[in-house]
């Protein structure tokens, strides 16, 4: 498989100097230790102040330039969530199905770990002036949106709650679509439970790669497969953005406990001190 050289920008921000230092050096510290990687270098900045920063005053980045396998820099994307991923090179990308298969299962359980810590990340705006999606296209279509507008074609499971199938249905349908998907095939199964539904959402859908990606840290589906094509092309830019998203879906996860605490403890200085 063709190796990925990357350059890693990840952030650091605390409102205690000395502690977001060592968190920064250890950090560096882990990556330059990282097996079946390349690591070219890490680079640690020194830590800056924003005195007008009342709250998280300090803040630091490390710099990391490494080489590897797809899989490889995608697993240290979720696990050192960078705020920016530059990919170097190679300008193109060809991976074959099964092996993007395999990275987007790691990401569905890592994420899907996550989510159950935090919360979700799927969140939209109100669906109800959004008109009901097409589903169903031909073949023709199909072949077209793969060859010409390089979509891919994948089964997508997701377990779903909500009041009744046929609202699950319709909701899920318009959520899709404001993704970027285009839906072939749309199915829930499951029953009421209570005065809630429970189930599965089986969803045949086209969309671009990096929608896919998305949807897979965003959704941690409980099964995954391509259909086609064989082998996805895949451009720096692409990949650039798609690392940089799922970095920064892992840090708006992991932040919440701090940001939270912050909120509160900036609305209990508004109430004392109004």
């Amino acid at each position: 498989m063709a190796e990925i050289e990357v350059i890693f920008y990840i952030e650091g921000i605390g409102n205690d100097k000395k502690v977001l230092e060592r968190a920064l050096e250890e950090t560096a510290k882990n990556l330059q230790n990282e097996k079946g990687v390349k690591i070219k270098y890490v680079n640690l900045e020194e830590v800056m102040e924003t005195p007008e920063e009342e709250l998280l005053k300090y803040s630091g980045v490390i710099e990391a330039r490494l080489e590897g396998t797809l899989g490889d820099i995608v697993r240290l994307t979720l696990r050192y969530s960078p705020a920016v991923v530059e990919v170097l090179r190679p300008g193109k990308l060809e991976i074959e199905s099964k092996d993007l298969m395999k990275t987007l299962g790691e990401i569905s359980l890592f994420m899907g770990k996550l989510m159950k810590q935090f919360g979700g990340l799927a969140v939209y705006p109100r669906l109800d002036d959004i008109p009901d999606p097409r589903i169903g296209y031909s073949r023709e279509e199909i072949e077209e949106l793969i060859v010409e507008d390089r979509n891919i074609l994948y089964r997508f499971v997701v377990e779903v709650f909500g009041e009744n199938e046929e609202g699950i249905k319709t909701t899920m349908g318009k959520a899709l679509t404001i993704e970027g998907c285009k839906i072939n095939k749309l199915v829930v199964q499951g029953q009421m439970e209570g005065d809630n539904f429970k189930g599965l959402l089986a969803a045949e859908l086209l969309s671009p790669f990096e929608t896919l990606v998305q949807l897979t840290a965003k959704y941690a589906p409980v099964a995954i497969s391509i259909i086609e094509p064989e082998i996805i092309d895949i451009t720096a830019n692409e990949l650039q953005n798609t690392l940089t998203d799922l970095g920064g879906f892992v840090n708006e996860l992991v932040t919440r406990p701090v940001k939270r605490q912050l909120m509160e403890k900036k609305n209990t200085e508004f109430k004392l001190n109004p």
